[in-house]
């Protein structure tokens, strides 16, 4: 059958099992219907044959046990798969998360940034309303109060006018599309880090919140919800657990407790457990990072307050990477903010899949059950065999692994989320925690513990048999390849969380050993230090010699005067005389001409006259 025809038939399937389950007022999401009708075709007690195509018998019987699956509300194999479905759906990594949740922002912000980077205004009215637009913006992406209030609109204007007075639009309407961008998200940092400057200082801050004290109430108050939640869901499984070894070694009483589906519900409280765990982890990074925040926020605004004083002018230069650290620092606490509340929401959410655990096993039911039984915990089964350890002689092919021999010990990936894989396969489904003091065996690139020494040596003396036990069990409950992490062997059902995860080697063990090196006594050739004195005389002789260098000129001295500096010389060929040689000499001269003034002294006349006298020769004369 071609990919597309399969693809539509499949869903016609999961179209007309949800239909089914609508009529009987059960409305089921297409991703639990999906998942369910993978379980029900691989569960082998069913009769799907996966190598042939499905008749119309079979379809129809398919539909039949997923509608009948999904329809009983007193299954904790079923509410094990909605939680699955409902933590896979709506679970992501904190990187995951902040980056969806800033891409989300930015698209809400998409309309009225492009109203203003294609704005066009030109009249002062068409300017003004450009301007209130900005407003709006920064108060949009700042989050530091609502658009529509007057006084939180009065305090951004003010900051505002105060980098970016109206004057200048002019100059912001000429800019380039991603120009305007990038310089509203500017002005949008700076108008935060001032508005927090302000309302540190008790001159504004309306409309915001005290984010930092708000996150101190919180994350202690969520630790503590989910701190209590997850004892409680321990205490449940070790009960649980408890009654099952009881019934392991009861065959009699193994047939009476089979409907209660004590090994379902075990599932459905250790799957629980486990995302809890999940959640409190990362509410404990957010709680490390917010701690580091707050010392950095107070570091940042007394850092600004020494810097403005009580100037009434300061450098742009000097506050603006301030207000912008400030403002990131406030964005980074508002992440939180909402990180909190969405893994808040998740656990508050999980509990409503752990309903079937009252109708089945009220209180009274379990104080019978419990009677002559010892409680323990997963510690305590851990500690009862801290001292037992695998003996390396008795095996020559498998490889163990110990903590004094491992490097990375604590953070090799075991199989089966730690659960001992020996203990699960011989008594059908029961989960006991593997301890990996006894030795981490190493199989086909995988790693496995065991709850007892006895356990692992029985498992390592045949691993597959073990591995194939456990992957049957797994096809008839589904909900194992999830809680066990049995995606390799079930690839069709990876959950999206754990999808990329696929593809990544494994953390391989680093292995420590005794060694030793030997060093040549010469591993290099002999030199002779021709520079050595040994004579102390000879050396107060080169002191003084050195010493009464100090009071000689030297020449080629380099200071700070010549630094950089050199004499510089050119090679020039000094003139030479050159003369002519022609038959006869032969000169010319111009007659110097002389002319004087006679009579200007007076004579016997009265009267004084001057006569011009030319006596200049002429040039035939010459």
């Amino acid at each position: 059958m071609p990919p597309t025809q399969a693809e539509s038939v499949i869903k016609n399937i999961i179209r007309e099992i949800g239909q089914e389950c609508a009529t009987h007022g059960e409305i089921t999401s297409e991703t639990v219907v999906a998942f369910m009708v993978k379980a029900v075709v691989l569960d082998p007690s069913n009769g799907f044959n996966m190598d042939r195509t499905l008749l119309k018998t079979d379809v129809q019987k398919l539909v039949k046990l997923c509608v009948a699956r999904l329809l009983d509300n007193k299954n904790p194999s079923l509410d094990t798969i909605k939680m699955q479905v409902y933590f896979d759906m709506n679970y992501t990594s904190r990187e995951d998360f902040l980056e969806e949740h800033h891409r989300v922002l930015e698209s809400r912000l998409g309309i009225i940034s492009r109203e203003i980077t294609d704005n066009r205004a030109c009249a002062r009215e068409e300017l003004e309303n450009l301007y209130r637009k900005v407003v709006s913006y920064v108060l949009l992406r700042s989050g530091l109060g609502s658009p529509t209030d007057i006084k939180i609109v009065r305090e951004a204007t003010a900051a505002l006018q105060s980098v970016f007075p109206q004057a200048e639009l002019a100059t912001f309407l000429t800019l380039s599309k991603k120009d305007k961008e990038h310089q509203l998200k500017e002005l949008t940092m700076i108008v935060t880090g001032i508005r927090l400057f302000n309302r540190d200082c008790g001159k504004g801050g309306e409309g915001i919140d005290d984010l930092p004290a708000i996150l101190h109430e919180a994350i202690p108050a969520t630790t503590q919800h989910i701190d209590s939640q997850l004892q409680i869901a321990q205490d449940q499984a070790f009960r649980y657990t408890a009654i099952l070894e009881k019934v392991t070694n009861n065959p009699l009483m193994a047939k009476e407790l089979q409907p209660y589906m004590l090994k379902e519900a075990l599932y459905n409280v250790r799957q629980y457990e486990i995302f809890l765990q999940t959640i409190l982890s990362d509410i404990i990074t957010c709680a490390e990072e917010v701690e580091m925040m707050i010392k950095q926020l107070a570091a940042q605004l007394e850092q600004l307050k020494i810097t403005v004083k009580s100037r009434t002018a300061v450098p742009t230069s000097q506050v603006f990477p301030i207000f912008i650290a400030l403002a990131s620092l406030w964005m980074s606490f508002q992440d939180e903010t909402v990180l909190i509340s969405v893994l808040s929401n998740l656990t508050t959410n999980l509990e409503l899949f752990l309903g079937t655990h009252e109708l089945l096993f009220p209180e009274k039911a379990m104080q019978g059950l419990l009677d002559g039984v010892v409680i323990k915990s997963d510690l305590t089964r851990i500690e009862e065999h801290m001292e037992e350890r695998v003996q390396l002689t008795d095996f020559r092919i498998q490889e163990w692994l110990f903590p004094e021999t491992t490097a990375n010990f604590n953070k090799l990936l075991i199989q089966y989320r730690g659960f001992c894989g020996y203990t699960f396969a011989a008594t059908d489904g029961l989960l006991l925690p593997g301890n990996p003091a006894i030795g981490i065996l190493k199989y086909k690139d995988r790693y496995y513990t065991f709850s007892t020494r006895d356990a692992a040596y029985l498992f390592a003396e045949n691993p597959d048999h073990y591995i194939n036990l456990i992957k049957e069990k797994a096809k008839k409950n589904a909900e194992l390849i999830q809680l066990l992490e049995l995606h390799q062997q079930f690839e069709t059902l990876i959950p999206y969380s754990q999808m990329r995860d696929v593809d990544k080697d494994y953390i391989k063990p680093i292995t420590k050993c005794d060694n030793s090196t030997q060093t040549d006594t010469h591993i290099l050739p002999p030199t002779t230090l021709r520079s050595y004195e040994w004579n102390e005389w000879e050396l107060r002789r080169k002191a003084i010699k050195l010493a009464n260098l100090r009071q000689k000129i030297t020449h080629s001295v380099q200071t700070d005067l010549s630094h950089m500096r050199r004499d510089n010389t050119s090679q020039v060929y000094p003139l030479k005389e050159a003369s002519t040689q022609s038959k006869r000499e032969g000169s010319s001269r111009v007659p110097r001409p002389q002319i004087f003034i006679a009579g200007l002294r007076g004579g016997q006349s009265k009267t004084t006259y001057g006569v011009k006298v030319n006596l200049t020769r002429a040039v035939d004369e010459t």
